[in-house]
């Protein structure tokens, strides 16, 4: 039984390495409830095994940039989860989303077997969140706003204000987004305002991700919340 849980975790390590650039012994350790020595021991068997595996000193492992994996094998619960996921991710509102999930969902299905395709199939028709079931879009440019937040790239936006209804151009450095009553918030610095400023997606009438790079601000969301807490208590 020993055994068969290292070569368990030493399979799950191995998905860990290919889903991040940089993980750490000690994230590990906590992950699998090993101590940190197990982990080093798990990494050379690795490494003996043939996985070209680089350490960063003082940073953690990361495997060398280039070298491939076969695709990856599922498990039907792990499969299932992804199905329901589409469920709920197809009822969203923002069209880009729904159409980028869609086609990873499709990549999940092409390395099932053939009768695991039949059982997702089958989940597929029998899990439907009821809401927006007309599944209405309200915008299209979540993926776009994800990738400025990423490569650190200045986007522009024609934006209607909420309660004014006024229309502004804005150059933004986007930050962070969330979920909130259907409606997808984007936080961002707003360099007309010289501040951090919220905007609902299904505002925005046009948007261009510029060239332009700003600096990382090293923005912490749940900072940010408890800062915005913290200002409607002084109201």
């Amino acid at each position: 039984m020993e055994n068969i849980n290292r070569l368990s975790r030493l399979t799950s390590i191995l998905t860990q390495l290919q889903s991040k650039r940089l993980i750490t012994a000690t994230e590990l350790a906590e992950k699998y409830d090993v101590s940190v020595r197990t982990i080093y021991r798990d990494i050379r068997s690795l490494e003996a095994s043939g996985i070209p595996i680089m350490t960063e000193e003082g940073r953690g492992y990361s495997l060398i940039e280039g070298y491939t994996l076969p695709p990856v094998a599922f498990t039907e619960q792990e499969a299932n989860a992804l199905i329901t996921g589409y469920s709920l991710i197809s009822r969203n509102k923002d069209a880009s989303l729904v159409k980028n999930y869609a086609d990873a969902i499709s990549k999940v299905k092409s390395v099932l077997r053939h009768n695991e395709k039949d059982k997702a199939q089958l989940l597929s028709e029998r899990v439907v969140f009821v809401k927006n079931l007309s599944n209405t879009t309200t915008s299209n440019i979540l993926s776009t706003v994800q990738l400025a937040i990423t490569s650190l790239n200045v986007i522009e936006i024609k934006y209607k204000s909420l309660y004014k209804e006024e229309e502004s151009m804005r150059l933004i450095e986007p930050q962070a987004l969330y979920h909130t009553q259907d409606n997808w918030i984007l936080i961002a610095w707003c360099q007309l305002r010289n501040d951090f400023r919220e905007f609902r997606l299904d505002r925005v009438l046009t948007i261009k991700m510029l060239s332009d790079q700003f600096e990382d601000r090293k923005f912490d969301l749940m900072k940010y919340f408890k800062s915005q807490i913290k200002k409607a208590d002084l109201k």
